[in-house]
């Protein structure tokens, strides 16, 4: 077995498109970060691309999009051990790694540094979209709504993901926009109580996330409303596979996304190196 580092998304691509395409449940996280890198040049850090071949031919692959973690859902479990090699010659500064458990836990144990388990999920697929009968209405956002959609990305990140970088939340957030990205808000009288947003589909796949309702609007059905009015704008977009991660540490948002329709796929961890 051995590896190529691609020093283009370009040459990346063209080793890698079809695999990934084939499989866009397994690759939800590389898919929507590769389009992003594709019709936002020049917005990020550059990634680190690799591919690890096998008699020539391609069996999968790595990447990382500074400043998140490595994703690890295409890295074949024995390939583990030449990428965490390959990784600290060419990326020693990455946090971390993200993907389905055996895999992200078999990269950071094989690094031998210390490390945190930042995130537990599970990820969904939708089945029958059930939407929930609640108080209020949603609405798409709009460029007028990216400070508030930057705050609450923020307020989101800091409670569910606290090792996470601080980005500039406001302009991600118009980047999204511009992406072509659904952002719903869930009203009461005109005054937005709970967001969702739902990536534009690629291949045939989307996935819903964040979804954050504020602490002094929580427990009153908004969240489910809004996922569930994000998950149908997916739908209408040509969505064949509406995908969301639920943090395992919340079961009331578990149970709340499989009574609008979710079922349950795969466990999914984040792990973050200790400094």
């Amino acid at each position: 077995m051995d590896a190529v580092v691609h020093p283009t998304l370009e040459s990346f691509d063209a080793a890698t498109h079809d695999r990934l395409a084939a499989d866009p449940v397994r690759n939800t996280i590389a898919l929507t970060s590769l389009d992003r890198l594709r019709r936002l040049p020049g917005t990020d850090q550059p990634p680190i691309l690799i591919t690890f071949h096998d008699n020539g031919e391609v069996i999968g692959s790595l990447i990382r999009t500074p400043p998140w973690p490595f994703q690890a859902a295409h890295l074949p479990l024995d390939a583990v051990n030449l990428a965490v090699q390959i990784v600290s010659d060419v990326d020693p500064d990455a946090p971390g790694v993200t993907g389905p458990r055996a895999k992200s836990a078999a990269f950071a144990t094989a690094t031998g540094k210390a490390f945190v388990e930042s995130l537990a999920t599970r990820l969904y697929r939708l089945g029958t979209l059930a939407p929930p009968t609640v108080e209020g209405a949603g609405r798409l956002a709009t460029e007028d709504d990216v400070e508030l959609l930057g705050a609450w990305r923020k307020a989101f990140v800091r409670e569910a993901v606290p090792e996470a970088p601080d980005l500039g939340t406001t302009d991600a957030m118009r980047d999204s926009l511009r992406l072509g990205n659904g952002h719903v808000l869930w009203e009461i009288d005109g005054t937005p109580v709970a967001w969702a947003v739902a990536s534009l589909p690629q291949v045939g796949m989307t996935r819903v996330g964040p979804v954050y309702t504020p602490p002094e609007h929580r427990k009153r059905g908004y969240g489910a409303a809004v996922s569930a009015m994000v998950s149908q704008w997916a739908l209408d977009q040509g969505a064949t596979d509406v995908l969301l991660f639920a943090d395992l540490t919340n079961p009331i948002s578990n149970s709340i996304y499989q009574r609008i329709g979710y079922q349950p796929l795969d466990d999914w961890a984040e792990f973050w190196w200790k400094h």
